[in-house]
């Protein structure tokens, strides 16, 4: 493929997929700013590997597959206390007003707890919660459709019990 193919493929690619690429970056970045480098690190890749890719394979499995390696790549350079510092950080800056509504203080809390989860474990989630197919996501993700449903069950009576707990907590506060 020509360098003008392969540009004319990746703007297609990315224009298609855009969101791929902010879902994965907000499961794994707190702060905007971060999460805008790791969406440009993104397409890096993907233009790096674009003369690779495989025709036969859907786009959308192919853009999740490199999103959420580089995520993970990115995620493992961090350490987990400054995770957890900056996550404390934004969340102090949120305020009193930001927590109004119920509904979107509940997406904050299954966000935090989907950010707190394993590496894979959150990769899975962010596949679940975008609706893909098991078989999808065992593709995505290079484990047994047995193991997605399994992973699944557990992580979501996890996220049952922490809810669960946070509901508690705020009752005896």
């Amino acid at each position: 493929m020509s360098g003008v193919g392969n540009s004319a493929a990746f703007q297609e690619l990315i224009e298609q997929h855009r969101g791929i690429l902010y879902k994965v970056a907000r499961a794994y970045c707190p702060l905007e700013e971060e999460r805008q480098d790791l969406i440009q690190e993104m397409m890096i890749q993907i233009w790096q590997a674009l003369p690779r890719y495989n025709a036969q394979y859907k786009s959308s499995t192919w853009i999740y597959r490199i999103a959420l390696n580089v995520a993970i790549s990115h995620y493992r350079k961090t350490t987990t206390q400054q995770r957890r510092q900056q996550a404390l950080d934004a969340n102090a800056l949120q305020g009193p007003e930001a927590d109004s509504n119920e509904k979107e203080q509940q997406f904050r809390l299954l966000e935090q707890f989907i950010s707190e989860l394993k590496e894979l474990d959150r990769a899975l989630m962010v596949l679940y919660l975008e609706d893909r197919s098991h078989a999808e996501i065992a593709e995505i993700l290079g484990i047994s459709l047995s193991n997605v449903a399994t992973k699944v069950g557990r992580i979501k009576d996890k996220l049952k019990q922490r809810f669960s707990q946070h509901q508690n907590q705020s009752n005896g506060r």
